[in-house]
């Protein structure tokens, strides 16, 4: 039996356990809110409970958002930092010389000229406080503005391949045998030295104990290298006896949610850069029986003519 001493006792417990409760509730329903939107060639995927934290990983915030939104955030942090600094200077009046125009806007042009050290000589700080504050601001305004110019440099410089994938993969008989095929070519037109490239298949599969998981599968090319990818590239998997995808039909690969997913990489003779990209195609992208339209000929001029024109057009076998 409780005495009312214990009663007493355990109303704090209990007030704790339901703010403990209520707290962890709240984490649940933050972190369930928390979700993003992740397209694939063949499927759509939302996650959660991983909320993105832009300021810890600013870096690749910047490398990965569009141009507007990049010089939207930073005119942003620009106006908002000379507005900040304007407001200190005007909590302390007389603090900045031949102030023009007076009052507020005043020293926000004056923040302006401190941020980018512009300094025309006009204005100047004539207090101590607002030496002092000028100090700060030229020293944040520096590695502001270094940060910016190295995520601009970043953005311009990083190596971007320009390669072109045909819209469709086909199916079609080489040499008596069936072959799947992908096209792919170089867009800039220039040398792409060593490329390599490589197939994965990835579908879902169901193991004996009835577990489900996506499966990945190398497909073994007939060339996995070029030399020199100037143009066009065919990249090529036979459907032998070997290929896992032997027994494989049109609607076995669609009930399995089937992903090709085609990568290529090489060295940019120009630049000397390493590029890398990949491209998807899903089950309804690969045309059985059917091959791509020739892109290449001799024209009446007797030169070789590469024509873009037909290159993602495929036809019936």
């Amino acid at each position: 039996m409780k005495t009312a001493d214990s009663d007493q006792a355990d109303k704090p417990r209990q007030r704790d356990a339901a703010h403990a409760a209520r707290a962890d509730t709240h984490r649940h329903t933050h972190r369930r809110g928390a979700t993003r939107r992740i397209v694939f060639p063949s499927r759509t995927v939302i996650t959660h409970g991983m909320r993105r934290k832009v300021l810890q990983d600013l870096y690749h915030y910047f490398m990965t958002v569009s141009w507007p939104t990049l010089i939207g955030a930073l005119a942003a942090y620009f106006f908002a930092f000379n507005l900040f600094f304007a407001l200190l200077y005007f909590l302390a009046p007389g603090s900045i010389a031949n102030l023009s125009p007076s009052g507020f806007w005043g020293d926000f042009f004056f923040s302006l000229e401190t941020f980018a050290t512009v300094g025309y000589g006009d204005m100047h700080p004539q207090t101590l406080y607002g030496h002092i504050l000028g100090a700060i601001e030229i020293f944040v305004g520096l590695i502001s503005l270094a940060l910016m110019t190295g995520a601009m440099f970043a953005r311009f410089s990083r190596p971007r391949a320009r390669f072109l994938f045909a819209r469709y993969g086909v199916v079609q008989p080489m040499d008596g045998r069936a072959t799947l095929m992908f096209r792919a070519a170089n867009a800039r037109q220039n040398i792409i030295m060593e490329a390599s490239a490589q197939l994965r298949l990835m579908r879902d599969a169901v193991t004996a104990e009835g577990y489900r998981y996506r499966r990945i599968v190398d497909l073994p090319l007939v060339r996995s290298e070029h030399p020199i990818f100037l143009l066009g590239w065919n990249v090529m998997h036979v459907l032998d006896a070997n290929s896992p995808l032997a027994k494989e039909t049109p609607e076995s690969l669609a009930k399995g949610r089937a992903l090709f997913l085609l990568t290529l990489s090489g060295t940019d003779e120009t630049t000397g850069q390493i590029l890398m990209t990949s491209h998807g195609y899903s089950s309804s992208d690969i045309r059985w029986n059917h091959s791509f339209r020739d892109v290449l000929h001799v024209g009446a001029d007797g030169l070789e003519h590469f024509d873009y024109e037909k290159f993602h057009l495929v036809d019936p076998l």
